[in-house]
């Protein structure tokens, strides 16, 4: 990965000489027919101009998980491979849409199948859905989070109509202002990130 110039819309004000924050980007719809990867896509494509950030996209569509029928999570392959590359993130973006003024089942499932994995981590979000932009969901996953003991950063990027924002090549019509929104959560999941990742390396966080 290289380093943009600091004319970048997506450059980072931290030093390049830090570890890069390892970030999990996850796409939270499974459906079929789902316009969530036009959207993660154009993010990672975003993040990937920063110099300061590690990504791994995690893709739930991919990644079928059991249901969650016990107060123990179950032992299955899918987790297995999943969950040590949640705990491996020192922050995570979570692309979701809107179904019935909340988020996807699946992304739910996959929250609750984990606990540890998300402590004392940042988490940001990219919403999408019609009037609402996702927005309902995302104030959801907010009070998820904080039961988790993550902190959720305040600004978030959100597409109205979000068919509307897209050419056909997975660009976006009119950049400036998601661009401008991204660059901001990117940049406050960055101080958030290596934050608690020295705050974590320098006393285990407990969470009882």
């Amino acid at each position: 990965m290289t380093n943009p110039s600091n004319s970048s819309p997506g450059s980072a004000t931290s030093s390049s000489t830090h570890t890069p924050l390892r970030v999990a980007v996850l796409t939270g719809s499974t459906r079929e027919g789902r316009f969530g990867p036009v959207v993660t896509d154009w993010f990672l494509r975003f993040a990937e101009q920063r110099g300061d950030l590690a990504l791994d996209a995690i893709d739930l569509a991919e990644h079928p998980l059991p249901d969650v029928t016990g107060i123990e999570p179950p032992a299955d392959p899918v987790l297995d491979a999943l969950t040590p590359r949640l705990a491996a993130a020192d922050a995570f973006v979570v692309i979701t849409p809107e179904y019935n003024h909340s988020f996807p089942a699946p992304l739910k499932n996959a929250i609750d199948l984990h606990f540890t994995q998300w402590q004392a981590k940042p988490v940001g979000f990219v919403s999408y859905g019609g009037l609402g932009g996702g927005l309902r969901a995302v104030e959801q996953l907010r009070l998820v989070f904080a039961e988790l003991h993550a902190v959720t950063v305040r600004d978030t990027v959100s597409f109205h109509m979000a068919w509307e924002n897209f050419a056909e090549d997975g660009s976006l019509l009119r950049p400036d202002i998601p661009e401008g929104a991204a660059k901001g959560m990117l940049d406050q999941i960055g101080w958030w990130g290596r934050t608690l990742r020295a705050g974590r390396a320098n006393a285990p966080y407990s969470a009882r």
